[in-house]
């Protein structure tokens, strides 16, 4: 995910384009008749509604109600049984054997077969989709080789013996797996080919998309077709685009949204005066954080630049001055709470700001900049008056410690993200949230061939590290290997970590059944309205 884009982003990230065939002009569809919509705020404009195509956290959030992975997530962010009701797993750890539903269905009441998953899986994986989430299969026998041109796509470690039956082939045992094929980029398509239109689309979750209607909303109805949509209790869901949170909160607060995307960046103890038991608040895996491009100029090769300029954010003042909503400093990559893993931090996190910045000045001066010759950099962050205050207050942050000139560019989300894949920018604001509970959803990120890897890090070490990793059966060992790659990475300071999300959504009265997790997922069948 991406920020939470999204959101990272997150997240979470999303490329440019227009994937996922959005409707243009009069709705391509209609709520049903007699439905009761449910109104969801979804932040940003998503980048695609095509699984394999999508790299936002406000693409996911459609893509869950709209199809359905081997597995899903249950209330508490954990892997169960989705359009496969059970799984076994070999005894060394290196094969899936997975039972699909026999009342699986496709909105237009074709069954779901195993052989959809093959090709839905071939397609993530075959360097012509383009995937930004290929990688996500590296697990699977020759994914990698795959991607990287040197294996042909039918030579994937993914089979079907018959219709209801999907054999994956590992090259390494693989703990998170079955959380990783919740994620939506596993999710089938019909027949393995790019989704229609919408109001065309043929789907095979707890709704179908009707329309999609660009800087408005997308709407989904209930899909009679879905295997347990007896127990889907909303007829319809509106995902709402409000990019800007203090708007968002506007149309909460006058009736227009039954749930939020975030919370606006107010004093939480008036958030709560107005709201009440509507507000909430708890862990996610995600980071917030201030990317270089290590492609170029100044930061390429800079390694005492960078840490400088990671060394004098003051997280502390921005947690509390600025976002206030329990965010947690950030001084690691990998989010503590993380599912058998310990968060490895800056070799100086521990040290009074004083210090650091004493250390941060020397780093700075050795790069060749001072008074006389200061750092000239340009800062881009998406518009909105959270993101624009925080890079307000880094700058601010950055001048005083070092005397860098940083000037400010606040810009429409995807025209940010275009200037980043395109290699123009010189720091960005980004975000990432984990996949699936387990720390390679963030190690993976900053992998030399991973493609969201935004900064460009490229390291042997760091890249060697995440190979034995994932050859390592032993959990103990595996985790050590993580833990070394974040610690080389924090010496070579890519990115500047700034601090760690926090769920944060305001629920009208009359939804029941939201559950707040560590992977910010609720899907639509799973709640219901208050009578």
């Amino acid at each position: 995910m991406k920020h939470s884009s999204g959101v990272l982003l997150l997240a979470a990230l999303v490329a440019a384009g227009g994937c996922g065939h959005p409707a243009q002009g009069p709705a391509a569809g209609t709520v049903a008749t007699g439905a009761a919509v449910l109104t969801r705020g979804n932040g940003p404009e998503p980048d695609s509604l095509d699984p394999q195509l999508a790299r936002t956290d406000t693409a996911a959030n459609i893509l869950r109600d709209a199809y359905e992975g081997l597995a899903s997530l249950n209330a508490h962010g954990e892997p169960e049984p989705g359009a496969a009701e059970h799984w076994a797993v070999s005894d060394e750890g290196l094969t899936y054997t997975f039972t699909l539903r026999a009342n699986a269905r496709w909105s237009n009441g074709e069954p779901v077969v195993a052989g959809d998953f093959v090709a839905a899986w071939r397609r993530l994986v075959d360097p012509a989709t383009g995937a930004p989430y290929a990688a996500v299969l590296q697990p699977v026998a020759n994914a990698a080789a795959i991607t990287a041109h040197t294996a042909a796509v039918d030579t994937l470690g993914v089979s079907a013996p018959d219709a209801r039956t999907l054999v994956v082939h590992l090259r390494a045992p693989t703990p998170y797996f079955p959380g990783l094929v919740a994620h939506w980029s596993t999710f089938p398509t019909y027949h393995g080919s790019p989704p229609a239109p919408a109001g065309k689309t043929v789907s095979n979750g707890a709704y179908t998309l009707t329309d999609w209607i660009v800087g408005s909303h997308v709407t989904l109805n209930r899909n009679s077709a879905y295997w347990n949509a007896a127990a889907t209790h909303i007829g319809a869901v509106r995902f709402v685009h409000v990019p800007d949170a203090n708007d968002e909160y506007a149309r909460f607060r006058s009736g227009g949204l039954d749930a939020t995307y975030v919370m606006p960046q107010q004093p939480i103890a008036r958030l709560r005066a107005e709201n009440g038991s509507q507000i909430h608040l708890g862990p996610q895996l995600g980071v917030y954080y201030y990317g270089f491009n290590l492609a170029k100029a100044p930061f390429k090769g800079a390694t005492g630049l960078r840490q400088a300029l990671a060394m004098t954010v003051d997280r502390e003042r921005i947690v509390e001055s600025v976002t206030g909503l329990g965010e947690v400093p950030a001084y690691s990559w990998v989010p503590p709470g993380t599912a058998g893993y310990e968060s490895q931090r800056f070799a100086w996190a521990d040290e009074p700001y004083a210090v650091r910045l004493a250390t941060a000045r020397g780093l700075y001066a050795q790069a060749g900049y001072s008074a006389k010759h200061p750092l000239v950099v340009e800062l881009r962050y998406p518009s909105g008056p959270t993101h624009e205050r925080i890079a307000i207050a880094v700058a601010s942050m950055w001048k005083e410690a070092l005397g860098v000139d940083t000037h400010l560019l606040g810009e429409e989300f995807k025209s940010m993200l275009q200037a980043i894949n395109r290699g123009e920018t010189q720091v960005f604001r980004s975000s990432w949230v984990g996949d699936y509970n387990d720390a390679w959803t963030f190690a993976e990120v900053l992998k030399g061939d991973f493609g969201i890897n935004l900064p460009r890090y490229s390291s042997a070490a760091y890249d060697a590290s995440l190979s034995a990793a994932a050859r390592e059966p032993d959990p103990g060992k595996r985790r050590g290997a993580l833990e070394a790659a974040e610690r080389t990475m924090l010496a070579d300071a890519p990115l500047v970590p700034l601090y760690f999300y926090v769920n944060k959504h305001l629920v009208a009265p009359r939804v029941r059944g939201w559950h707040d997790n560590v992977m910010n997922v609720v899907y639509t069948k799973d709640l219901e309205f208050v009578n």
